[in-house]
């Protein structure tokens, strides 16, 4: 059973997480569990109260296929936590790495975005990352990009990140298709 890892920190955007967290484990057999830089409780943006028990170490030892960090916008300050080693260490263990909106700042800020081709909210968001140097790489999309196993998306954009993370563990192209089938019925 493919293992994804969804990273929360305090503020996450509700809307980030969950098509993969709702849909990977019913109906594709995908194992999704919750970790966090700091456990315990905290507020999504839209006010729901979480408990996050599992820390990054035992992701690291849980070895998920996919590492997810959720936006939120402690992303954008200079609280955010540094997830650097972490991210590191779980690409070396062959995990794909993947970052929706703010998410994609840790990416940035671990140089993981220096040498593929990646999206985010803006080229100008990604200037939060001090250490960024992926400017030539990047891409203005609307939809999820995917590169060398970095997803990276703008907070627009659930839908095709979640297909992204899907085909980063291993749903068959088929099942992606009918996912993001269904989806989008409502808008043809």
């Amino acid at each position: 059973m493919a293992r994804v890892g969804l990273i929360l920190t305090p503020g996450f955007a509700d809307w980030e997480y969950a098509f993969i967290a709702g849909t990977a484990s019913p109906f594709y057999g995908i194992d999704v569990r919750f970790f966090a830089p700091t456990t315990g409780q905290f507020f999504s943006q839209g006010g729901l109260a979480v408990t996050v028990d599992s820390s990054l170490q035992q992701c690291l030892d849980w070895k998920p296929d996919v590492v997810v960090i959720i936006g939120a916008m402690v992303w954008e300050s200079a609280d955010a936590p540094d997830i650097r080693d972490f991210l590191h260490d779980s690409r070396s263990s062959g995990a794909t790495i993947a970052g929706i909106c703010g998410g994609t700042l840790a990416l940035a800020r671990a140089g993981l975005l220096d040498t593929v081709p990646h999206t985010s909210n803006s080229a100008d968001f990604l200037q939060n990352a001090v250490s960024y140097e992926g400017f030539t790489l990047y891409r203005s999309s609307s939809i999820a990009v995917m590169a060398d196993r970095i997803i990276t998306a703008p907070g627009t954009a659930p839908v095709s990140f979640t297909c992204a993370v899907f085909e980063g563990a291993g749903l068959s192209s088929e099942s992606i298709s009918q996912f993001r089938s269904m989806l989008a019925v409502e808008h043809g």
